[in-house]
């Protein structure tokens, strides 16, 4: 194999990525110069919420009058009738302003849980009403009834009330379906205000748009004597509500335009839901975000004109999946940009070396651990990119406050094996704490021999009372997925959600009360807590691995979270109690709690994943510890990808082409320590045929070890540089999160190979408090790991005795080397760190 092959191979790279930087570059420019097509005609009605970003009615930050001015000024281009929600504060001067520019307004009363609230609300809605003639309806009630803040009968003598102290026509505005519910809202209201809004309805995408008339259709036949207000309709554009239903602004404009000519043609008034973007609504995610026809800085983002031209396949994948929409211009510009320096460098390697392959074995090896190391250089550095430069979170899922009337029962399932005590007392003691009154514990112990450890948490769950339930199985297969698919069979049946936690997590009093509302949209399924810790700062060995976690759940599952595609981890997690019951927890995968992840997902369901701690955990004791919970992790990981290829590779298995990117994106580093530490191991090899035949064996090109250090390089400096941003820690602690980062990758490059050639090992469980141990000891835990650095080093030093320097080639080789025992050395290290003495177990005694 000569050069002139190399030669072709790079140019083919240098031209994909070539292409693939132009589409990126031509969608760039495009999106900032070509902006959507005016409006032919006028739309019926806008809803109109003023905030901009930094304000929202929850941080008491309002828009100025100057504000509002200049919004009603861009409006009245668009629309003659615009609808509010509330006359609170500032709010309340809009229908005095609107006037200025000839709008109508339909004016809205906030009802909430709070009576003394509402009346004041009802009283200043009622005076504006009747001094304002631009006021065409009051509106009681935004989907009062549908949040549960009020009964239907409240409601109506709220109605009521408004009716006999104004002229003015009087509504309530909510849902298509609440309207159906209670038909008596008909006989007090002077019209229907009502949502239709199929985004959030189990209705396949091409069936959209007909379905706002269906349900029109059904209020026609229950109210045929009332005048009929579409209040709330509209399409957002970002987000989505399942794996069937995705948006974006094309979608979005496509949707509208449809409506309005539709609406139109049967002579309905409607309001579009809504003005401009609220980036304040994060209840929703991205959804709730972005309904607007023009951005939160007031730029129009629809087009109602003209079919919006849709691009050919190639680059529309480019756009949506190498081109995230969330990485601002820089990024934009960055990513390609450093792709075509990384084909550069390799190329020039390629051109650099004068020597060749002797086989086609060799280079075959050789050709593909390049082809394994770019592609993993291009999703580290997509994702590196896009934490970088990518807008703050926009599916934030924050601590939310609901009223009493909606909190759902919560079956918590605490799974044991073999745990102390103390610990899992602790555990139930903060559960106890919990500032939620509709809440079951099932602690499962299975499996355990001993008497002395699980008796005394048995004695302390009846010490709780009836809310705590204890079950010791002896026996019981399928690991901790077999306790759970147990606790699944003995939880109440009115419990409507799910609570997994592990058995030495203390839990935050707040927790369920401030995540259970997420479920308030019947799309989620799952409310992810990240994992936190409550000794990570014990001694350098907890803090070092405590680092290194927090990458995964600040960086990676919060860039995960904006694309619905975050992998579930078995603690601190909520999942709906009717999906589980369908779907179930996998006793075949010793990461079930990832696995059932992944089947939400494809079943059409939201993930949410909050930053906010809810609970602490403790760290694994010591480095042998550590090593067993990662080997698990990617094991299960290569478990799932394997039992679930189907759902990578095919657009029928449930999943949208970004959430396979970012599911294999995320598991594409741990496969790539498999084919390293093959790679290392034949390194060796080819090392020793140099050292022993120095005539026969030259060493490899300079494109193989340089595209690995290149790896190895971009990955520390991707650490060091989000974990100050992001993370916000120091050098000290971001180089503790490389060094222990780098000190599991021959773990777990050992855990993806048998991940492949077998299929059932063992669960391993993580023990916790487990006592410290000697120098001589943590040498042994990091046995294997020495072993094949005194082997690198030899190898290097072996090179340089042998052959010396003597071209760029054997220079980059021994680099390599050198860099490839890097990992070793940190396990090494971490090793005797974990042998540092550590305080006592900060747990509560037992009292049972």
């Amino acid at each position: 194999m000569d050069l002139s092959f190399q030669w072709l191979v790079m140019a083919a790279m240098l031209t994909a990525i070539g292409y693939m930087s132009y589409i990126i570059f031509r969608h760039f420019i495009n999106s900032d110069n070509n902006h959507p097509a005016m409006p032919a005609e006028k739309i019926a009605g806008l809803c109109y919420s003023p905030f901009r970003e930094g304000q929202s009615p929850e941080s008491t930050l309002y828009p100025s009058e100057a504000e509002i001015r200049e919004d009603l000024a861009l409006l009245s281009q668009y629309t003659d009738n615009i609808r509010i929600y509330s006359a609170q504060g500032i709010l309340g001067t809009i229908p005095a302003l609107a006037q200025e520019f000839n709008l109508n307004v339909m004016l809205g009363i906030w009802i909430g849980p709070d009576h003394s609230l509402n009346s004041i609300e009802i009283e200043r809605a009622i005076h504006i009403a009747n001094h304002a003639i631009n006021v065409s309806a009051l509106i009681v009630g935004n989907e009062s009834i549908f949040r549960n803040d009020v009964s239907a009968d409240q409601l109506i003598n709220y109605i009521n009330q408004v009716k006999s102290a104004t002229s003015v026509p009087v509504s309530c505005s909510e849902q298509w379906h609440i309207w159906e519910l209670y038909p008596v809202l008909g006989d007090h209201v002077d019209f229907v205000a009502a949502h239709v809004l199929p985004f959030w309805e189990a209705v396949p995408q091409r069936d959209v748009a007909e379905a706002g008339f269906t349900r029109l259709d059904l209020l026609e036949e229950l109210f045929p004597d009332l005048p009929i207000v579409l209040t709330e309709v509209g399409w957002p554009s970002n987000g989505r509500r399942s794996n069937t239903v995705r948006t974006h602004q094309r979608q979005q404009s496509d949707y509208l335009r449809i409506l309005v000519q539709r609406m139109k043609e049967r002579r309905y008034p409607y309001y579009v839901i809504e003005a401009f973007d609220q980036p304040w609504k994060t209840e929703e995610g991205a959804v709730g975000a972005h309904w607007g026809l023009f951005s939160s800085d007031r730029k129009l983002k629809v087009n109602l004109q003209t079919p919006t031209p849709r691009s050919e396949i190639l680059n529309r994948y480019a756009r949506d999946l190498i081109h995230s929409p969330l990485i601002r211009g820089r990024g934009k510009v960055a990513l390609p940009l450093m792709l075509l320096l990384y084909a550069a460098v390799i190329f020039w390697a390629a051109m650099a070396s004068s020597r060749q392959l002797p086989s086609s074995i060799a280079y075959s090896v050789s050709l593909f651990v390049l082809i394994s190391t770019s592609l993993n250089i291009f999703t580290e550095l997509h994702e590196w990119l896009e934490a970088k430069w990518a807008p703050a979170c926009r599916r934030l899922f924050l601590p939310v406050l609901a009223h009493d009337a909606t909190r759902l029962k919560v079956s918590i399932h605490v799974p044991c094996y073999n745990e102390p005590p103390a610990m899992v007392i602790a555990t139930l003691n903060a559960l106890a704490a919990l500032k939620y009154s509709n809440f079951e514990v099932l602690v499962i112990d299975n499996n355990t021999k001993d008497p002395n450890i699980w008796q005394p948490v048995a004695r302390h769950c009846q010490l709780l009372g009836s809310t705590f339930k204890f079950f010791h199985l002896p026996k019981l297969d399928g690991y901790k997925s077999g306790a759970l698919n147990f606790a699944l069979q003995h939880t109440a049946t009115d419990a409507a959600i799910i609570g997994v936690i592990d058995s030495d997590y203390r839990v935050d009093s707040n927790w369920l009360k401030t995540m259970t509302p997420h479920f308030i949209n019947p799309a989620m399924a799952i409310v992810q807590c990240p994992q936190d810790y409550s000794d990570r700062r014990d001694n350098p060995f907890k803090r070092f691995c405590f680092s290194e976690y927090r990458g995964f759940f600040n960086i990676g599952m919060v860039i995960r979270n904006d694309h619905n595609s975050i992998i579930q981890h078995g603690t601190m997690t909520l999942i709906r109690r009717d999906v589980l019951d369908k779907l179930g927890w996998a006793d075949w995968c010793i990461c079930e709690d990832a696995e059932l992840g992944l089947r939400v997902i494809q079943a059409g369901y939201l993930t949410a994943y909050t930053l906010q701690s809810c609970g602490q955990g403790l760290v694994p004791d010591n480095f042998t510890d550590f090593k067993k919970q990662r080997f698990r992790w990617a094991y299960g990981a290569v478990q799932i990808l394997k039992r679930h290829k189907a759902a990578f590779w095919s657009d029928k298995k449930g999943l949208t082409p970004e959430q396979r990117y970012y599911f294999i994106a995320g598991w594409l580093p741990w496969i790539n320590e498999g084919i390293n530490l093959l790679f290392t191991f034949a390194a060796l090899v080819w090392t020793l045929l140099m050292i022993t035949l120095p005539e026969v064996r030259p060493a490899p090109p300079a494109i193989l070890p340089l595209s690995v250090m290149v790896m190895f390089a971009l990955k520390a400096a991707k650490t060091l540089d989000l974990y100050r941003r992001l993370v916000d820690v120091d050098f000290k602690d971001a180089l503790a999160a490389v060094t222990a980062g780098a000190a599991l990758y021959p773990t777990i490059g050992k855990a993806v190979l048998w991940g492949l050639f077998t299929h059932d090992l063992p669960f391993f469980r993580t023990p916790k408090n487990a006592a410290s141990h000697g120098l001589l000891v943590a040498i042994s835990e990091a046995r294997e790991e020495l072993f094949i650095m005194l082997l690198l080093w030899g190898a290097a030093l072996g090179i340089c005795l042998v052959q010396g320097l003597p071209s760029n080639d054997m220079r980059f080789w021994v680099a390599m080397l050198l860099v490839q025992s890097l990992p070793y050395l940190a396990a090494l290290i971490m090793a005797f760190l974990s042998s540092l003495p550590k305080p006592a177990p900060a747990v509560a005694p037992a009292t049972g």
